[in-house]
């Protein structure tokens, strides 16, 4: 069986986050009353008992931005208390005049790998999250993000691909500090023109050395696990980083809207399967192992 290292996936209190908790809210991954509730380690264990995971990323989940350090606290003792997940990307206000009295407080807990503000903007307010669009060039961002690397910390970057080439200036402006393109560069827009789009992003990501993407929440925009969206996505993606810059996510428990985590993990299984095993390794271990610093 495959060693996979799950690279981004989320537990939950539903109290702890006023997306869940307060009155229902439209979401970018439709309905989710299946999941408004607790999700705990549990039951993500519980999910994905026999796919042949070994390790996980845990990646933040929107807690009020004053709660980021208790996020980091609470998953820390989860993992203390379960020996999972085996790694943190907690929450930090980027837009700060100075993020290092954040990070100090983060590098507490020896689980924090790195630092995920979500980027994303969209003309349709059902997938805009960021303040504006422009984020990525921001001059506090910029230099907050650079701070990461003196923690030895990476950047989970959550962008559309109209925001791929600011996202792609803002790597070559913080050399030192590894980006993590979440769900592949979120390709929402299916028409031709939209796929275009899509493509000519991650080539401009893809040409800064310091950019990995992370094939995950694949389901969002289609509300469903497509083994050939999937297999389109992941063939696209891997021939423009090459797999050693490639790496799984399960995006759990958002995709249980629509799948379970078996389904989930046999439909990039599948997709990978026409690359060669190392690169199946890559894809599934050694990438999420090298960026987010996974002990043995």
């Amino acid at each position: 069986m495959t060693e996979i290292v799950d690279a981004h996936h989320h537990i939950w209190r539903q109290s702890d986050l006023p997306w869940l908790s307060g009155p229902m809210q439209p979401r970018i991954f439709g309905p989710y009353e299946p999941i408004r509730r607790d999700y705990s380690i549990r039951e993500y264990l519980d999910d994905l008992a026999g796919t042949g995971v070994t390790r996980s990323v845990y990646v933040q989940t929107n807690w009020a931005k004053e709660g980021f350090e208790d996020e980091a606290a609470w998953v820390q003792r989860t993992a203390d208390q379960h020996g999972w997940p085996h790694a943190i990307v907690a929450y930090a206000d980027l837009t700060v005049e100075d993020v290092r009295p954040q990070l100090d407080r983060l590098a507490r807990y020896p689980l924090v790998r790195g630092v995920r503000m979500q980027l994303h903007w969209h003309d349709n307010p059902l997938y805009r999250f960021a303040a504006r669009p422009d984020l990525c060039n921001d001059a506090a961002i910029q230099r907050n993000i650079t701070q990461l690397a003196d923690y030895g910390w990476s950047f989970d970057l959550q962008v559309f691909a109209p925001q791929m080439a600011d996202a792609a200036g803002l790597a070559r402006a913080c050399p030192k500090v590894t980006f993590i393109l979440q769900h592949a560069g979120m390709l929402e827009d299916l028409s031709p023109e939209g796929r275009a789009a899509w493509r000519a992003g991650l080539s401009l990501l893809a040409a800064c050395p310091n950019v990995v993407s992370k094939l995950s929440g694949l389901g969002t925009f289609i509300h469903r696990n497509d083994a050939a969206h999937v297999a389109d996505v992941l063939k696209q993606t891997v021939a423009m980083f090459g797999a050693k810059r490639c790496l799984f996510g399960s995006n759990f428990p958002i995709e249980k809207l629509w799948t379970s985590y078996r389904s989930l993990v046999d439909a990039y299984l599948a997709a990978a399967a026409q690359l060669d095993a190392d690169q199946r390794d890559a894809i599934f271990r050694t990438t999420a192992t090298r960026v987010y610093r996974l002990n043995p």
